[in-house]
């Protein structure tokens, strides 16, 4: 598939979505991509990275099938 087609493709799955929180998630992704330059992190994002990083060294994970399951039923629900 082509740079062009992808582009088209994603343009048309973003007419259809109405996730706030998604949008501007996916916003914050193409902005970093655009600019090409270091992003930086506000205190909120650095606590919630640390969090993670927390959770991951106390084996606070969950398996990759399982993730998606969750993520398979959240999007059926909506």
């Amino acid at each position: 598939m082509s740079t062009i087609e992808l582009r088209h493709l994603i343009t048309e799955y973003l007419s259809h979505i109405d996730d706030v929180s998604f949008l501007k998630a996916l916003k914050t992704i193409i902005e970093s991509k655009a600019r090409e330059e270091v992003y930086h992190l506000s205190p909120e994002q650095k606590n919630r990275v640390e969090l993670g990083r927390d959770q991951l060294r106390h084996g606070q994970t969950i398996p990759q099938e399982e993730l998606q399951q969750e993520i398979d039923q959240w999007l059926s629900s909506k």
